[in-house]
């Protein structure tokens, strides 16, 4: 995996969490998890920025910079002639 795709613009703010888990739901990779009542980053690294956490998030506990990630993530799987993208 490119260094690069390991960075991400994902925020997270766990004192506005309700842990509602819609961040759970909606995230396809797996990022998030829930811990007790609350949500906690599990795999950060795996963000791809779609942005579905942010537009579902009801408290605004979650930032992410939407789009960028995606970008990538088509780029990395043209680049290694990959049949799927792994995007939303």
């Amino acid at each position: 995996m490119f260094d690069a795709y390991k960075a991400n613009t994902l925020q997270y703010n766990p004192d506005k969490c309700i842990g509602c888990e819609m961040c759970v739901y909606v995230c396809p990779h797996n990022v998030f998890i829930m811990q007790g009542r609350l949500a906690q980053l599990a795999h950060s690294e795996a963000c791809m920025e779609c942005g579905a956490c942010q537009i579902n998030c009801p408290t605004d506990a979650l930032v992410v910079e939407s789009g960028v990630g995606c970008a990538a993530s088509m780029m990395r799987a043209a680049l290694l002639h990959q049949k799927e993208v792994a995007c939303c």
